[in-house]
């Protein structure tokens, strides 16, 4: 059975009603909470970037049951591999276990704010560098790590979980899904990519989880959905590409704004329709993921959303 997850957005709502969301969340039902993690927020009309590790903190104590994750951690730039495995970690004993380690190159939104962004090339050796240091920390070793970007002289993790926090890295090519396989204990993408999947396969990922995620925007008025798509998440078509190099959220508006209502809802499925919601999780299944977290697009739409999930929606997704 495919996992559901529910995606806490930084970029959408405050720290405690965040919290608030996960607790819900999981009475719901819901498998998972993954939570991204930034600076800013994609748009000014979203609103909100809390600091993602608080509130993984208070969610770990206030939840019992839902797998937790962070749904990209960038270890290069705003934090140092040898704190991001720390912290991992310390979510991992408050959690008593249940936190996942989601790791990415990151953007230059999020990243910037401590210095200039990387080229690309240099941004993927710092990422694999982090990878070489965060996954010993995270087994309880004492490592010593000098690297052409990082050095550790020496670094210990006290406090862990009874089993080491797994790793999950983003991919969406040949190399990070290589990468993956041979770093991580999984994979994170967030198209439904069967070739993704395929790669990471061939690189020695089989058996390991797959974490997908799906935007969709619920409600009882379809062109409302729509409205709000278009107000928060018209930057989601542009690409990795474009997403990863831009530098705040004026450069998004500029980017975005000829993109029109009717471009953004193709890819999102927005309104009443529980069968095109439940279309949209499926093309994630299909491609072979074993974990997909639903984004709920429009965060005054949030509690709404999870009493509509917990009737409806998941019990439907159940079935797939």
């Amino acid at each position: 059975m495919v996992s559901v997850g529910y995606t806490l957005m930084c970029e959408q709502a405050g720290p405690k009603q965040l919290v608030d969301y996960a607790v819900r969340a999981e009475a719901a039902g819901f498998d998972q909470l993954v939570i991204s993690d930034h600076y800013y927020p994609w748009l000014d009309s979203q609103g909100h970037s809390p600091y993602a590790w608080s509130v993984l903190g208070a969610v770990a104590h206030a939840t019992s049951r839902a797998e937790l994750m962070s749904f990209v951690t960038c270890p290069i730039r705003r934090y140092h591999p040898a704190v991001v495995a720390q912290k991992a970690s310390t979510v991992g004993a408050l959690s008593d276990g249940r936190f996942t380690l989601g790791l990415g190159a990151g953007e230059n939104l999020n990243e910037h704010v401590v210095g200039a962004w990387p080229h690309v090339q240099q941004r993927h050796e710092m990422f694999e560098e982090a990878l070489q240091i965060i996954r010993p920390l995270l087994g309880g070793e004492t490592l010593s790590f000098s690297g052409n970007h990082y050095d550790v002289p020496e670094a210990y993790v006290w406090d862990r979980p009874d089993r080491p926090v797994p790793m999950a890295v983003a991919a969406s090519g040949p190399s990070s899904a290589a990468l993956a396989a041979e770093h991580a204990d999984g994979i994170v993408a967030t198209e439904p990519d069967p070739r993704i999947i395929q790669l990471y396969d061939d690189a020695g990922g089989v058996g390991q989880p797959r974490y997908g995620q799906v935007a969709i925007c619920y409600g009882p008025d379809e062109a409302e959905c729509r409205k709000i798509v278009h107000d928060q998440f018209r930057w989601f078509g542009m690409g990795w590409k474009v997403n990863a190099d831009l530098p705040g959220p004026e450069a998004f508006t500029a980017a975005t704004r000829y993109v029109r209502e009717e471009d953004v809802a193709e890819g999102i499925s927005c309104g009443p329709d529980l069968d095109a919601h439940v279309e949209a999780f499926k093309k994630f299944v299909d491609a072979g993921f074993t974990h997909v977290a639903i984004v709920q697009v429009g965060g005054d739409t949030q509690p709404m959303f999870l009493d509509w999930a917990q009737e409806e929606l998941l019990p439907r997704l159940r079935e797939l």
